[in-house]
């Protein structure tokens, strides 16, 4: 009897595909504004809609979709999750077609003019995102003709250009290029055949080359290494950038290097961005001797670029030259400790930081504690601390409690999706107790957390006056332990998040629990990706 197997015991071994994690869900409303805002013979038929307007309804589509398959996996409480998951891709997959039927909802006739010129900008990304052909490029951009015509900055995003427009606005530009300043070329090739949008680039690269800008943004164009050297021209020709971004650019380890290659000078570079990329290590090296060159940086972003631990410690090394860093955002790459601590040795050197987003790095107890220590002793003047998803236990929450409670300018906190239960949330509590009169968000969502913890964090925020939100669902807390908190925001419940997610019910495990766990994580991964895989093709 000894050698058998309990049913409960099987029961604890299975794996559960629901709820999705907080980054999948944002994941998936990514994907889907992405899909809103690919042309496609539905946005010819129906209208194509703006990047703020698909936000907007991806988030609003994915709520109701995972309301709708909670509900269901509320009925089959026994099962794993997969049916639920179905119903969640099916659900979001029916809305967002009903969206793309709708159409755009800001009429053609509610924006004033489909350009925007004030000032000394010029701007055509209003309006409905649409192809542009040569002659409404002739209609559009004759302002720009106009003798004396002071603009410095312009902005082509959201309108799809093609080679016909693209032939109507490249002598317009080299006309006007010594002028210019800034120039905001995102989103401007969308649906265009891959052939026909580098020739595009090229035409526009040719045309602004040589002119002496401070603020480039190239995002959103699907690049790759082609496409950044098809901008050659211009690139090349910039010796004053301050601003530069490459954002969802498909920037791989030779569009990086490419990058590396071909902007001549960084020394006056602010800002750098490359978020949501598919850089990794390789990539990193790239990017790694750009920053080693941009003594200037105040705001570096390589979030979501599959990163790993050794092209981690080369961006943590490189970072060591920026001295003036204010705002860095990391998050979502796979660093690890090893990375983590790499970083927290170049932190001391950033005496004037506000924001750092390291989220869902794995950094474990052993990266947030090195992070923590060191900025307890640096940045004074922190506003935003961002470190969820990183399996940050009670243990490392010590640390980070001594680090918070002495970042007096704190205006945010998100520790979410972390392991640090109750012991930790009390210790965070505690921290944000004295002195933070500028806080106003702290998010201690899923963390096992119960009612003692959930109590405290309330007592201690409530008290705050400009204090905004608290977000705590996705816990353990007691019906009683949700009853005292609402209470205790019974004057001002617009301050309390929704806490529909919290299981009165849910599980502690001790460390033989854990160490069973741990082993059918790795029994089960491969099913453990399932729903990543039943998500990844969702798409009209």
């Amino acid at each position: 009897m000894e050698s058998g197997t309990a049913p409960s015991e099987h029961h604890m071994l299975s794996v559960k595909l629901w709820p999705p994690s907080h980054s999948t869900r944002l994941m998936l409303v990514e994907r889907m504004t992405k899909n809103l805002t690919t042309p496609s013979i539905f946005s010819r038929k129906y209208g194509l809609l703006s990047t703020k307007e698909a936000e907007k309804d991806a988030t609003k589509i994915e709520e109701l979709a995972f309301a709708v398959a909670d509900q269901h996996y509320k009925k089959e409480p026994d099962g794993d999750g997969s049916s639920a998951v179905q119903v969640y891709a099916k659900e979001s997959s029916r809305l967002m077609l009903e969206v793309i039927k709708r159409g755009p909802t800001v009429k053609d006739e509610e924006v004033a003019d489909k350009i925007t010129i004030h000032e000394n900008v010029f701007d055509i990304s209003g309006g409905r995102r649409a192809f542009i052909d040569a002659e409404e490029a002739d209609d559009i951009l004759k302002p720009l003709r106009e003798p004396g015509n002071s603009c410095t900055k312009i902005c082509f995003s959201n309108r799809s250009f093609g080679m016909d427009a693209a032939n109507v606005a490249a002598p317009i530009l080299s006309s006007i290029k010594q002028q210019l300043t800034e120039v905001d070329l995102s989103d401007f090739v969308a649906g265009r055949p891959e052939s026909e949008a580098l020739e595009v680039m090229d035409l526009f690269s040719s045309a602004l080359e040589g002119c002496q800008l401070r603020y480039l943004n190239l995002s959103n164009n699907a690049l790759g290494e082609k496409g950044i050297r098809a901008f050659g021209a211009l690139l090349k020709s910039q010796n004053n950038l301050e601003e530069l971004y490459l954002i969802n650019d498909g920037i791989s380890e030779e569009a990086a290097r490419a990058v590396s290659e071909l902007v001549p000078s960084t020394e006056k570079l602010k800002v750098l961005q490359f978020h949501n990329n598919m850089t990794g290590d390789e990539g990193a090296y790239a990017i790694s001797e750009i920053v080693k060159r941009s003594h200037a940086l105040e705001d570096f972003r390589c979030s979501s670029t599959r990163v790993g631990v050794d092209g981690g410690v080369a961006l943590a090394e490189a970072l060591k030259t920026c001295t003036h860093l204010r705002k860095l955002d990391l998050r979502d790459n796979m660093f690890g400790v090893e990375a983590g601590v790499a970083l927290s040795k170049a932190l001391s050197l950033f005496a004037g930081l506000t924001e750092i987003y390291v989220s869902y790095l794995n950094l474990e107890d052993d990266g947030a504690e090195a992070l923590a220590n060191v900025l307890k002793e640096s940045a004074p003047s922190l506003e935003v601390l961002e470190m969820a998803g990183n399996d940050i236990t009670a243990k490392g929450a010590v640390s980070l409690a001594a680090c918070i409670a002495s970042k007096q300018l704190l205006t945010k906190l998100n520790l979410a999706e972390n392991e640090l239960k109750d012991e930790g949330a009390i210790l965070i509590g505690k921290a944000l107790g004295e002195g933070h009169g500028q806080l106003n968000e702290v998010d201690m969502s899923a963390n096992a957390v119960r009612r003692a913890g959930a109590r405290l964090l309330a007592q201690v925020v409530v008290k705050i006056p400009g204090f905004e939100l608290l977000n705590i669902n996705g816990n353990f807390i007691s019906d009683e332990g949700i009853a005292e908190v609402k209470e205790l925001f019974k004057s001002s419940p617009e301050k309390l998040g929704p806490l529909d997610e919290n299981d009165p019910e849910g599980e502690d495990y001790d460390d033989e629990d854990q160490d069973q766990e741990e082993d059918e994580d790795e029994e089960n991964a491969e099913d453990g990706n399932e729903l990543d895989s039943k998500l990844k093709d969702l798409k009209i």
